[in-house]
C-alpha cells in the first residue's frame, strides 16, 4: 500500500478524521497522555501529512513541516497496533526523510524521539543531540538526520 502525501487543506474531512482520531488513539489513549494533541504545524501552509490508510483505518502516519529556519522536523510518527512489526514504521519514516530532503534540502531533520525509539531512529541515520528530558510525561531525545555540513 502506499502512502500518500498532502497539505492540510487537500485533506478531506473524512481524511482529516481519520487522522486525529488515530493520533488520539495513539497518543493519548494508549500512551495514557493527555496533551492538546494538535497544533498549529498542523494547519501550517508547508506542513505536509503522509498517512496510509485501508478503508476507514489509520494504518500509519507522520507529519513533516517547518521547525526553524536550521531544521525541518518529522513529528507525530505512528503506526497502528495491527500494522507494527512488518515494517511500516521504517517505510514511513524513510518516506518522512525524502519529504523533508525535497522541500527543505538545505535543513538538517529533527526529531524528538521517545527514548524506547532510539536505536530504530539511528538505524536511520539519525543522532543523539542532548539528553533525555520528560516531554508530557514521556523520555525523550532529540536528534538530527545531516543533510548539511
Amino acid at each position: 500500500m502506499e502512502f500518500k502525501c498532502e497539505s492540510f487543506i487537500a485533506l478531506n474531512t473524512h481524511t482529516l478524521f481519520t487522522i486525529v482520531r488515530g493520533r488520539i488513539e495513539v497518543f493519548v489513549v494508549e500512551q495514557m497522555c493527555p496533551y492538546p494533541e494538535l497544533d498549529d504545524n498542523d494547519t501550517a501552509n508547508t506542513t505536509v501529512h503522509i498517512y496510509q490508510m485501508d478503508k476507514n483505518n489509520l494504518l500509519a502516519y507522520a507529519r513533516c513541516y517547518e521547525k526553524n529556519a536550521q531544521y525541518s522536523a518529522i513529528g507525530r510518527v505512528l503506526v497502528a497496533k495491527s500494522e507494527r512489526g512488518k515494517g511500516v514504521a521504517k517505510r514511513l519514516v524513510n518516506e518522512a526523510i525524502n519529504c523533508c530532503k525535497a522541500n527543505w534540502p538545505e535543513r538538517d531533520i529533527y526529531i524528538g524521539a521517545q527514548t524506547y525509539l532510539l536505536d530504530f531512529y539511528r538505524s536511520l541515520g539519525f543522532e543523539g543531540v542532548n539528553d533525555e528530558y520528560l516531554e508530557d510525561g514521556i523520555a525523550h531525545h532529540d536528534m538530527i538526520l545531516k543533510l548539511t555540513d
